[in-house]
């Protein structure tokens, strides 16, 4: 790419494939002139034929993009001497990064952030850092202010150069696709691209041993519900990427979420970051990465705690090529999208009475899956999803993974529009356009209901049902003996063949 800012395009792609996953096609590099060789491969892509979503056409090679685990390799470390600049400085995860530096030899920081000494808790880091045998300068000062930037380097003292750079402010705006603005956009990359493109330029003439840009894993990977961010921190792998290649430092350290500390830590994305199979790292863990990292061979590593649902979250709508060669990968490959007819012809093959079943089967199991719930009991049918702990970005994986197994088209309001798993079912029935018999159910209900009156007490007691029953109906979500039943259902709730079900399993296990 001629220029980092290019890349933006790409971190935001990576997002869309989450959250439009029926609509996205992939992201491709060119080369500034096709020859008719480039101009087949670039042909070849567009029309699918080698299964990428994410490559650069280059005259004889077509170049799929993966990410790999890192190799074994001896550690480098990385010593800091005279003054390292630190933007976000007195910020949660600016301030840690302080702290590692006063303790691994730096003479002097200058702590940047937009109020200084005013922010809360500078005068007491920068106590703390003096106690570490560091003095620290807090500067207020807006990064992508070229003028501000400029005189904040002009003043580092000559008796301590600046030897490293380290930016890791940010700003976090995080909304779907469909409801960002260009606004909204601009407000997370200024801080980010402007700030490090300043840097960049300004900080050549000091001659740094290190440059490190604190990057996000969503720029690698994506994350839904963080286009913005994504498209920001993507540019900053880019600008390392381009200063290595021109045999300057560079290190964009795409990190995942951090524990306790950081613009991760709200509820919000740390749940989203969960979901998506990223744990939160222990900071000293994070520290030691960096330590390692910061002057080492990677232009742009990822460095994050790899959940066993991470590879299953991103290929569960769509396949990821990008993931390919990371242990787990094969488990957890999407399916085929579904015909939307062979569902239909599935619940055609069905009672009447039992397609609405099967669908909010399928929901609840969705659900379940993506809140991080053992298992679908836990998904009330009458629940709200508002209530279960959907956010805007679990509606849209929940619209994406029904739209898979389904084959529908769904709107992104689709959980919001039918509040409830079993309005969300009703839904799915209805865009199928296969329903459900009402009579038929209300006809096996009452002969049901009319042979369990009608039995004798004797009878359901020796097969085990009138303990089952029991136990099912107990109080509150319990059973009989007062234990928790583990769902939010009671016996009014469930479904007809769920209650006789129920009955037949207690009776299997109290014989």
């Amino acid at each position: 790419m001629p220029h980092p800012a290019q890349a933006a395009a790409w971190g935001l792609g990576r997002v869309a494939a989450l959250e439009h996953p029926d609509r996205w096609g992939g992201l491709i590099d060119l080369p500034a002139e096709l020859d008719a060789d480039t101009a087949g491969r670039f042909a070849a892509v567009l029309a699918g034929l080698d299964g990428e979503d994410q490559v650069a056409v280059r005259p004889g090679a077509t170049l799929g993009r993966r990410l790999l685990p890192a190799p074994e390799r001896p550690a480098q470390r990385w010593n800091p001497t005279g003054t390292v600049l630190v933007t976000g400085g007195t910020g949660a995860l600016g301030a840690q990064v302080a702290r590692y530096l006063a303790a691994a030899g730096a003479q002097h920081l200058v702590l940047l952030s937009r109020s200084g000494a005013a922010a809360p808790g500078a005068v007491e880091l920068r106590a703390e850092l003096a106690e570490l045998g560091t003095s620290a300068t807090v500067e207020a000062c807006d990064v992508a202010d070229r003028d501000a930037l400029a005189a904040v380097l002009d003043g580092i003292p000559a008796a301590h150069p600046l030897t490293g750079v380290v930016h890791a402010a940010g700003v976090l705006d995080d909304g779907v696709l469909d409801g960002l603005t260009p606004d909204r956009f601009d407000a997370v990359l200024r801080t980010k691209v402007t700030g490090a493109l300043l840097l960049d330029e300004l900080t050549r003439e000091h001659e740094p041993t290190a440059f490190v840009l604190f990057s996000s894993a969503s720029a690698a990977v994506g994350n839904a519900g963080q286009a913005g961010y994504a498209a920001a921190n993507a540019v900053l792998d880019a600008l390392a990427e381009q200063r290595h290649a021109a045999g300057l430092p560079a290190t964009s350290i795409a990190w995942g979420a951090w524990a306790g500390a950081g613009m991760a830590a709200g509820q919000d994305a740390a749940d989203g970051a969960q979901r998506g199979g990223v744990d939160a790292m222990r900071p000293d863990l994070a520290l030691r990465a960096l330590d390692e990292l910061a002057t080492g061979p990677e232009p742009a590593p990822l460095v994050a705690a790899v959940g066993e649902r991470f590879a299953r979250a991103f290929t569960a709508t769509r396949p990821s090529p990008l993931l390919r060669e990371l242990p787990g990968h094969a488990e957890h490959a999407a399916p085929a999208p579904a015909d939307r007819g062979s569902l239909r012809a599935e619940l055609a093959e069905l009672p009447a009475g039992r397609r609405r079943d099967v669908l909010l089967d399928l929901v609840r199991e969705h659900s379940a899956d993506i809140l991080g719930h053992p298992g679908p009991d836990s998904v009330g049918p009458d629940r709200a999803f508002r209530e279960l702990g959907f956010d805007s970005l679990a509606a849209v994986e929940l619209r994406n993974r029904l739209g898979a197994a389904s084959g529908l088209r769904l709107g992104a309001t689709m959980v919001f529009d039918h509040p409830t798993p079993a309005d969300l079912a009703e839904h799915l029935l209805a865009e199928l356009g296969i329903g459900g018999d009402p009579a038929a159910d209300d006809a096996d209900e009452a002969r049901i209901r009319r042979l369990l009156a009608t039995a004798p007490l004797s009878a359901l007691r020796a097969a085990g049902v009138l303990e089952a029953l029991d136990g099912l109906d107990g109080p509150g979500g319990e059973h009989a003996d007062g234990t928790e039943t583990g769902s939010d259902e009671s016996i009014d709730a469930m479904a007809l063949d769920d209650l006789v079900q129920a009955a037949l399993d207690g009776a299997v296990e109290t014989d």
